[in-house]
This record gives C-alpha cells, sequence and structure tokens, in this order.
C-alpha cells in the first residue's frame, strides 16, 4: 500500500491516513491480519510527527479496522473490511442533529443549546446525565 499525503488539503492529515487505509482495506489492498508498520516507522516513512500517526491509529482502533496486540505489532482486523465503511462523522452529524431538533421542538433557544452542549462535553465521560439527585 502506497501512502500519499497532502499538506495542502483542508483534511488534517491523520484523517487522510484514516480514509487511505479504511479504502486500502476496502480494495483488498490490505487483507485481515496483514501488518502495518509501527507507529515510529511510519511517522520517519512518511516524515510526520508520532502523534499523527498514533492519533490515525487509534482512530482505526476504535473502528475495528486495526488492532493492536502489544509489542507484537499492529494488524488489520479480522472484520476491517466490514469496519471500514462506518463513518463515525456521519453518525455524530446525525444524532446530534436529531438531539438538536428534539431541544428546538422542546422550545430551548439556539444558545441554551450551546451552552447545554458545552457543559456536557466537560462532563466525565462516565458521567450519567440522566441521574438526578
Amino acid at each position: 500500500m502506497q501512502v500519499s499525503l497532502n499538506t495542502e488539503s483542508p483534511t488534517p492529515l491523520f484523517a487522510q491516513l484514516v480514509e487511505q487505509i479504511k479504502a486500502a482495506v476496502q480494495a483488498a489492498q490490505l487483507k485481515p491480519g496483514d501488518p502495518l508498520p509501527s507507529i515510529r516507522q511510519l511517522s520517519n516513512d512518511l516524515n510526520l510527527n508520532n502523534k499523527t500517526i498514533a492519533k490515525a491509529y487509534r482512530l482505526l482502533e476504535r473502528d475495528g479496522v486495526i488492532v493492536t496486540r502489544g509489542y507484537r505489532g499492529t494488524f488489520i482486523h479480522a472484520d476491517a473490511v466490514s469496519n471500514s465503511v462506518a463513518d463515525m462523522e456521519a453518525t455524530l452529524d446525525d444524532t446530534i442533529g436529531q438531539a438538536i431538533a428534539a431541544c428546538r421542538a422542546n422550545g430551548a433557544t439556539d444558545s441554551e443549546i450551546r451552552i447545554a452542549f458545552g457543559k456536557a462535553m466537560q462532563a466525565p465521560p462516565d458521567s450519567n446525565h440522566s441521574r438526578r439527585s
């Protein structure tokens, strides 16, 4: 698989890498079980910061496209083909859009929604917002 990143693109480099790896999985250029270069190796190959590669790998692992096996390396996940079509951005857009529509239907103003969204984003990830004291 040949990776080609465009530094002039408005799409962040980590997102370009994620897209290209998912496309390579869909095109069967990368198959389940295939190893991927280490973060350090790919960073050196592409002349990018390690954190950029690490972020792309974290997102790919979250989406079930790759799996990291400790010191043994990073590999294409067994279910990568079906998992690589998942679009987290579209899912978030849909979910947040529905929540905003529901808030507006209940009479909330856009300002109130923004404030509530900001508070929710600052809350710890495991807090339960539906609990009342």
